[in-house]
């Protein structure tokens, strides 16, 4: 059993993108629970914008969530929306994506181009990052995501995200 979750977790590891549990799991406990490996730190991810893209999308996908799943959005403590949101604007605000922009287009977007870097499809990351959600244009947003700083209302939201998620187990017990 401890080979198979260690190899679980290491699948995790190398495709950040890989359905949580083999796609068993819930995806919202999943992201949750590397919160903090994905966004906890944005600076980790300088030179790495692959992985930044992961970060981006995955803040969006747990804010997105929390708000609107018809399983935690009633049972979420609302600072911790709260704080996943200023979150996000954070990290919206350093990108240059605009607050109106559809959560579920930048989380498509990101995933795209975070699988395109990964192959090495440079052009095919642009293409991803390219529309009205990106209005500083797809070069400019690579930079960004190759320079990203420590955004700390990200870091406080990544870990309070991990812990409601505890908290909400519990609860279930």
């Amino acid at each position: 059993m401890a080979l198979l979750l260690g190899l679980g977790i290491a699948g995790c590891q190398a495709d950040p993108n890989a359905p949580y549990l083999w796609g068993i799991g819930d995806p919202v406990r999943g992201a949750a629970f590397y919160a903090q490996r994905n966004f906890g730190d944005t600076s980790r991810w300088k030179g790495q914008p692959d992985r930044a893209a992961v970060a981006v999308e995955q803040l969006e996908f747990l804010t997105s969530e929390f708000a609107t799943n018809p399983i935690y959005a009633p049972a979420v403590n609302p600072a911790v929306l709260q704080t996943l949101q200023a979150a996000r604007a954070e990290m919206r605000g350093f990108l240059g994506i605009p607050d109106n922009a559809d959560p579920q287009v930048v989380i498509e977007a990101m995933r795209r181009a975070g699988a395109a870097l990964r192959a090495g499809n440079r052009a095919g990351a642009e293409a991803a990052l390219s529309g009205p959600a990106f209005p500083a244009g797809p070069q400019v947003m690579l930079e960004r995501m190759s320079n990203m700083p420590f955004l700390p209302r990200c870091a406080n939201a990544a870990g309070m995200a991990a812990a409601e998620i505890a908290r909400l187990d519990r609860m279930r017990v």
